[in-house]
């Protein structure tokens, strides 16, 4: 969000081919014009590959003990907390494995 509206910021409005009246960049134009990955894909790439250097661990690792063991103790009200799981499954969901 704030990404793409500096990056419009950036790179100004555009003028339209049919009409010639000036027009914001929608976030395809955006992102062809600053040549650099997007950012949420990056996060993702990166969370994902991390995961897997810990699924590789010893079973003695902190890391891995984090990863798959069930925290203690009691849970605070309102809205769960989102979990490191939580997030790698949906990032996998999103990529299709």
């Amino acid at each position: 969000m704030f990404q793409n509206r500096a990056l419009r910021r950036k790179f100004g409005p555009k003028r339209g081919e049919v009409t010639r009246e000036w027009r914001k960049l929608n976030n395809d134009e955006v992102n062809d014009q600053n040549f650099s990955p997007n950012i949420v894909q990056v996060t993702k790439a990166r969370r994902i590959r991390c995961t897997r250097h810990v699924a590789c661990m010893a079973e003695k690792r902190g890391a891995y003990r984090v990863l798959v063991g069930k925290p203690e103790g009691k849970r605070p009200h309102g809205r769960p907390r989102g979990r490191w799981k939580d997030n790698i499954k949906l990032d996998l969901q999103g990529v299709g494995v």
